[in-house]
């Protein structure tokens, strides 16, 4: 059915990820056809006056079959080769896709260091706006010929909403192998509901998506319902849809409600901000007392060392911390005035103390609260 009540509607710059099952046919290597059809509805899209990045995955599952290798390897060097060679796979068959309608497309390969790095995170910001300025669409993968940690799958919701907060996206479309959010694994209960409506970061979702034997969660949808959860930090919403569906974006951009649509109910917040909560790893922890907590959540204080009880980690001024309740909870992080060894010699220590014990003083606040935002 129709509808004027799509949040794609009235998105004039999207990012639209597409899952790695759709891209390569379940593995069988890139489905150029399915490619073709995105390119095709991206190329409508950019017609009417919208902005499109695509977050696309598919290059290991390619590298694998151009290496003729029958089973994904657990070796992370051998995981690196295959992305190295199906990023060349991938780039080439999107390219192709584009220039048939007029567009050019750009690879940009990212790691979690380039969203981390305040330059580097400002640089890639740049980066993507002046292509979209020039009417080329980005296509996004995570740079897995280097990074360390363990390749895993369904990565790419978490980047697509990184993204989507980097260039202040209005609205995310996740394209899937389902038809939405459930509320039950839908292949062992017949009746289960699809979600049509929800509240971007309701805990009720996450719990859904990711309770205990759940098969959605294997399948990668909490990381979905997580990533809208990211997402709605700077005011975009999020619509998870099955990437089957027959021109599924023009549908969606037309207005017709397709999946799952979960809305941001919360203001954007500012962009210094926003990259302080995208920060997926801190260098370390500040243990607060109940005091400092009040002061941060109730009365949006900066964090004064008086406040702190334990500095836990190797940190560097400037760096990123997280900021934990007494019962564990993380409420806030922000950029640390002082190193760990610093920390620990004022904490607990009124500002004006500072000086006398350290023989300096930078600034009277651990985290100033224009370097802080709570979560």
């Amino acid at each position: 059915m129709r509808t004027t009540d799509s949040v794609v509607a009235q998105a004039r710059r999207l990012v639209v990820k597409v899952g790695s099952s759709l891209v390569t046919n379940h593995g069988r290597g890139l489905d150029h056809a399915a490619l073709g059809r995105w390119s095709e509805q991206i190329a409508r899209l950019r017609r009417d006056g919208r902005q499109v990045v695509l977050v696309s995955s598919g290059a290991i599952a390619e590298g694998l079959q151009r290496l003729g290798w029958k089973r994904r390897p657990h070796a992370l060097h051998a995981l690196q080769a295959a992305a190295a060679v199906g990023q060349m796979g991938l780039v080439e068959a999107y390219e192709s896709c584009f220039r048939k309608h007029g567009l050019h497309a750009a690879q940009i390969l990212l790691t979690h260091e380039d969203l981390a790095d305040r330059k580097r995170y400002l640089n890639a910001r740049s980066t993507l706006l002046t292509l979209l300025g020039l009417n080329v669409v980005p296509i996004i993968n995570e740079n897995d010929t280097v990074v360390t940690d363990e390749i895993k799958f369904g990565d790419n919701d978490t980047l697509a909403a990184l993204v989507t907060n980097l260039i202040e996206a209005d609205c995310l479309v996740i394209l899937t192998d389902q038809a939405g959010l459930y509320d039950a694994d839908p292949r062992k209960h017949p009746g289960a509901q699809l979600i049509r409506d929800a509240r971007a970061g309701d805990p009720a979702l996450e719990k859904m998506a990711g309770g205990a034997g759940s098969a959605i969660a294997k399948g990668g949808m909490l990381t979905k319902v997580l990533a809208a959860k990211r997402a709605a930090r700077s005011g975009a919403d999020t619509v998870i849809a099955s990437g089957h569906e027959p021109e599924v974006l023009v549908r969606l951009a037309a207005g017709e409600k397709i999946g799952t649509q979960l809305t941001a109910e919360q203001a954007p917040i500012a962009a210094r901000k926003q990259w302080l909560a995208d920060h997926l790893q801190v260098r370390g922890r500040l243990m607060l007392d109940v005091g400092a907590v009040r002061v941060l959540v109730e009365q949006g204080k900066s964090l004064l060392p008086i406040g702190v009880v334990e500095a836990v980690g190797d940190f560097d001024r400037g760096e990123v911390v997280a900021c934990i309740a007494p019962d564990g909870r993380e409420v806030a992080r922000g950029l640390v005035n002082y190193s760990a060894e610093e920390t620990r010699k004022i904490l607990r220590r009124p500002s004006h103390e500072i000086e006398s014990i350290l023989g300096y003083v930078d600034e009277p606040e651990l985290i100033h609260r224009d370097n802080l935002v709570l979560l």
